[in-house]
């Protein structure tokens, strides 16, 4: 038997609960992981609370990450004990996810667990550091280097925005940082930002082309934040698009990609390749630092996590929540 979070539908709604499980119920795959952590992601708070459409199926067990040891294995690309991560795959929308104390899973969709990182470091960084990074590697490709100007961070107080802020000011860019919590000012400075901006001045419907103010940025927010950011953005700069927080559309002009040559780098971190997965938590490795993830982390135990959903959602939650099994 092991714990899980469980979300079912039924005809009156849908219900979720903390669960006793059989091992037998599992999902078919070809790795068993004994889960020692995983998180609570946007993502994950939305199908707890229904507030939006990610399950897939049902009943799911939420979670699009997990860390755990290897309990059983029928490949030869994994043997019980080696330590394991996993981020996306549809894990946690069609496929039981990380939520719970076990989880059975296609051997494609991990990686080895990074040697820089424990269990709970690892998933203090999670799918959000792990995008953010991607971002960063995505401005890199473009040529984007820190004496250009600044970097543009969007929705700076979530778990995106935290680790993007962190990875760009340990690389030497000049951050600015854009929020609607600005009582959060000294934590966005502590992890990097050298300037902080009300995202009322990005959140309305604005002009095809705006000042030229950064040279390139990273939105995790989406809708008219993301498309006043290509507004602002100079001439030859890279947006790198990784979130959908204010909404999915994007109410913009080609102007921005015409007459200043902006580039839209779109960040998918669900199906990525293996070598890109691998590289990404490689530079985390080299980039990031232990006191860092202190402070941008919350650890609490699986009960929590259902309550913790609707806090999330409701933006009362600043940077990473860890899910720790053990707790």
């Amino acid at each position: 038997m092991f714990k899980a979070i469980l979300i079912d539908k039924q005809d009156d709604g849908q219900h979720v609960s903390l669960e006793e499980l059989d091992e037998s119920r599992l999902p078919e795959g070809d790795v068993t992981v004994r889960v020692d952590c995983s998180t609570l992601n946007y993502k994950d708070a939305l199908a707890i609370t229904g507030k939006g459409p990610v399950v897939r199926a049902f009943p799911m067990v939420p979670g699009i990450d997990l860390a755990g040891t290897v309990e059983s294995s029928s490949t030869d690309a994994y043997r019980p004990g080696d330590a394991v991560l996993l981020n996306g795959w549809g894990v946690g929308e069609k496929h039981w996810g990380g939520l719970a104390e076990k989880a059975r899973l296609d051997s494609r969709w991990l990686i080895p667990h990074p040697s820089a990182f424990s269990a709970r470091q690892s998933m203090a960084i999670g799918t959000a550091g792990y995008t953010a990074m991607l971002s960063v590697m995505a401005l890199e490709k473009q040529g984007v280097t820190p004496d250009q100007g600044d970097v543009l961070v969007t929705g700076a107080n979530g778990g995106v925005g935290s680790y993007a802020i962190a990875l760009l000011a340990r690389l030497g860019y000049r951050v600015l940082a854009s929020t609607g919590r600005l009582e959060e000012a000294d934590y966005l400075k502590g992890l990097g930002a050298q300037e902080v901006i009300d995202r009322a001045e990005l959140s309305e419907p604005g002009r095809p082309l705006a000042k030229e103010r950064w040279a390139a940025a990273i939105d995790s927010v989406g809708s008219h934040t993301l498309a006043n950011v290509l507004a602002g953005t100079r001439y030859g700069g890279t947006v790198a698009a990784c979130g959908l927080a204010q909404g999915m559309d994007l109410p913009s002009s080609v102007a921005p990609f015409i007459l200043r040559g902006v580039t839209l780098a779109g960040i998918d971190s669900v199906m990525r390749p293996y070598e890109d997965r691998v590289e990404a938590w490689r530079r985390l490795g080299e980039l990031l630092a232990p006191d860092q993830l202190d402070a941008i982390t919350r650890t609490i135990g699986l009960e929590e996590a259902i309550d913790t959903a609707g806090e999330l959602l409701a933006g009362r939650v600043r940077g990473r929540v860890v899910v720790d099994m053990a707790r």
